[in-house]
């Protein structure tokens, strides 16, 4: 594909070649004096220079327009040069392709350098110029005899019939909507410019001013050719000379962006200067020529981005005026740079810079990463620290309130016991009875709480008998699969524990599902434990108190708890911890 491709450029080259060529003789030799073209080195510089930045961003970009029109702006203006030359044929032709190539022209500029129009405004403009140099010029040809006009110039070969009239209103509204659409066109390059970022105009400057002069020049002409002034040959040869300097533009800003590339190079050497005193975003932000860069490190652990800090990093969505260049290397994600959107339009220079810090990018990868663990590390103590606290003043006011209250009953019964017993011992059965039951009662609440703390039934018989318990108990129906051959560390039986009971929980509560599946096995040295519902899913690690104290009571114990909640496909918890 490749290979046919560069193929068919060199053969639109050729083809560039042979009609510079042509170009060239007929201004050299024109039919007309004085000429309404710039001279013969002028012509061929517009010409090839358009064909040429047109081949060579063609071949860079394929996907690109602009290479395309360019090319194409490069015939038109050929074309145009053929309305001098001897015979009938030939001047035709440039007649009808006298102006074509202001549409190219027009879509270059306004597009540039992403090639294509952004704006309803845009493509408003380019339309409308479009219909002008071809369909109006192609309408006042049916009714235009050149002759009339000019004693040299050749018979017009689309003449259907004479109507000055007719022809010259065409002539005057066609002149007057391309004014129209120029000052438009000026206006919305210059407020461009004007709002531009520091990336976006250092990428367009050289084309747009370019252009505007350019348009600037071409209005003048049209204007003094309208009001029939004096020194119009003048005018169209400057307007002339400003269309050569747009392709000059194009290819000098073609040129920055290779020098821009070649400029790798120093910051590979500056990177691996171990006195290098320059921050790594620094150096990217000044070799990609973007002050406003930032950067992101790929935290596995998370899935996601952090700053060098180890803090969350956000990237920016559709229409935030950002977008983020994902960074890879051994088709793993390493980093990500958030840059201003005039950088896509230099892909290249992007993944070339990327490319040469990558490494680097790595190594400040994995320093981000020990960052990110040691901040998650904090905020995980933290959350255990306050989940303690909090479970201790929830220890606290159970006992207070309904423990501690019925052992003060007992106490004041048994006190009315001892008062009843001498004198009416008739008396005292009921009160037995009445303490009877609140010590039973007592010891209910007492066994409750307990329960919460470390279950009995864990730790008397063990993971797998304290794991069936509680899937009977479940309120969804649970299907319990256990491959454990032996006792676990009580701390890996009661994380195991909790990580189940805390999965039920959630399914019962949000999952909407209909059953829930729960696995438990001791293979290679680690337990695995595994919650699936047959839920709406939607579920996140990161959500919630409860899934947040069941990473960090895992992680205490140096395993990791994973989600996997796609939305309407259930959710699957899965824990893994040491077991040895």
């Amino acid at each position: 594909m490749r290979r046919n491709m560069n193929a068919g450029l060199i053969g639109l080259g050729v083809l560039g070649l042979l009609a510079g060529a042509g170009a060239l003789w007929v201004a050299s030799t024109p039919a007309i004096q004085p000429s309404g073209i710039p001279s013969a080195p002028v012509a061929l510089l517009v010409g090839w220079s358009f064909i040429g930045s047109g081949l060579l961003s063609w071949r860079a970009r394929p996907d690109n327009r602009l290479g395309p029109v360019m090319v194409l702006s490069g015939f038109a203006w050929f074309a145009s040069v053929l309305q001098e030359g001897h015979g009938a044929v030939l001047f035709t032709i440039g007649q009808a392709f006298q102006v074509l190539y202001l549409a190219g022209f027009l879509y270059l500029i306004l597009s540039f350098p992403s090639g294509r129009l952004q704006t309803v405004l845009d493509r408003a403009l380019v339309i409308t110029a479009f219909a002008l140099v071809s369909v109006g010029q192609l309408a006042s040809l049916l009714f235009t005899d050149e002759r009339a006009i000019c004693d040299r110039c050749a018979t017009n070969l689309l003449e259907v019939t004479r109507n000055d009239a007719l022809a010259n209103g065409l002539l005057q509204s066609q002149r007057i909507a391309g004014l129209v659409v120029i000052v438009i066109t000026i206006g919305l390059l210059a407020v461009r410019l004007v709002r531009a970022s520091r990336p976006q105009r250092r990428a367009v400057i050289p084309v747009l001013l370019a252009g505007i002069v350019a348009l600037a020049a071409l209005a003048v002409s049209v204007t003094a050719s309208a009001l029939g002034a004096a020194g119009q040959d003048i005018y169209g040869r400057v307007s002339g000379y400003a269309f050569a300097v747009v392709p000059v533009a194009v290819l000098f800003a073609f040129l920055q962006r290779q020098l821009a590339r070649g400029a790798v190079a120093g910051l590979v050497v500056e990177l691996g200067e171990p006195s290098a005193t320059v921050g790594l975003a620094e150096a990217l932000s000044r070799a990609l020529g973007d002050p406003s860069l930032s950067l992101g490190y790929w935290f596995p652990a998370e899935s996601r981005y952090v700053d060098s800090d180890g803090r969350p990093v956000t990237l920016p969505g559709p229409g935030e005026g950002r977008r983020s260049t994902v960074v890879e290397r051994g088709g793993q994600p390493i980093a990500v740079l958030t840059h201003d959107p005039a950088l896509e339009h230099n892909a290249e220079l992007v993944d070339s810079v990327c490319a040469a810090a990558g490494l680097t990018l790595e190594n400040e990868r994995l320093q981000a990463e020990l960052r990110a663990r040691l901040t998650e590390l904090q905020a995980s103590r933290a959350r255990l620290v306050e989940a303690t606290e909090a479970e201790r003043r929830r220890i606290e006011r159970d006992l207070h309130d309904g423990t501690q209250q019925r052992l003060v009953s007992i106490a004041m019964s048994l006190g009315l016991l001892e008062s009843k017993l001498p004198g009416e011992p008739g008396q005292a059965g009921p009160i037995v009875r009445e303490t009877r039951v609140a010590l039973a009662a007592a010891l209910d609440e007492l066994r409750e709480l307990t329960q919460g703390i470390h279950p009995t039934i864990l730790a008397e018989r063990g993971l797998p008998v304290a794991l069936d318990e509680l899937c009977h108990r479940a309120t969804l129906p649970t299907h319990l699969q256990l491959d454990l051959s032996c006792r676990l560390p009580d701390q890996v039986e009661s994380a195991a524990y909790f990580v189940v009971s805390e999965a039920l929980t959630n399914a019962a509560k949000h999952s909407h599902g209909s059953e829930v599946r729960v696995r438990a096995a001791c293979a290679s040295g680690l337990v695995i434990i595994e919650v699936a519902d047959d839920g709406i899913g939607g579920a996140a690690a990161g959500n919630g108190t409860g899934l947040r104290g069941l990473t960090d009571r895992v992680e205490a114990l140096g395993g990791t708890l994973t989600v996997s909640s796609p939305p309407g496909r259930g959710t699957t918890l899965r824990a893994e911890f040491p077991c040895g």
